[in-house]
């Protein structure tokens, strides 16, 4: 356990600065969890995340997504469709204030479906 969130050490190292569990960069606030969408970018991840509004006038559910790009640490190997945690930290560029921490592992997709 590090960062003082329940989210274990990846066993990778990595000179990376701003890697909450190698470098000096320390974690505040909202902690996320969502898909990461892109990968396109060099130490960012673009991650999806998907939830409901209540829409009063007709008294519903409307679903919403949002973006939220994140730091992606070199000690971290994240692919599309992986559904990962977000921690927030301090702005790191004019659009990036989160950082991955950890990968969440699906237990209902990794069973498969009969």
């Amino acid at each position: 356990m590090a960062l003082g969130l329940n989210v274990p050490e990846p066993e990778e190292t990595c000179s990376d600065e701003d890697c909450p569990f190698h470098g000096t960069l320390s974690v505040r606030g909202q902690i996320l969890e969502g898909e990461v969408a892109s990968t396109d970018m060099e130490k960012t991840v673009v991650v999806e995340r998907e939830y409901d509004v209540t829409v009063p006038k007709y008294d519903r559910q409307m679903k919403r997504r949002s973006r939220v790009p994140a730091h992606a640490p070199e000690c971290l190997t994240l692919e599309v469709g992986e559904t990962v945690r977000i921690a927030e930290t301090r702005p790191l560029s004019k659009t990036k204030s989160h950082v991955v921490v950890e990968t969440v592992a699906d237990d209902a997709t990794e069973g498969g479906d009969n």
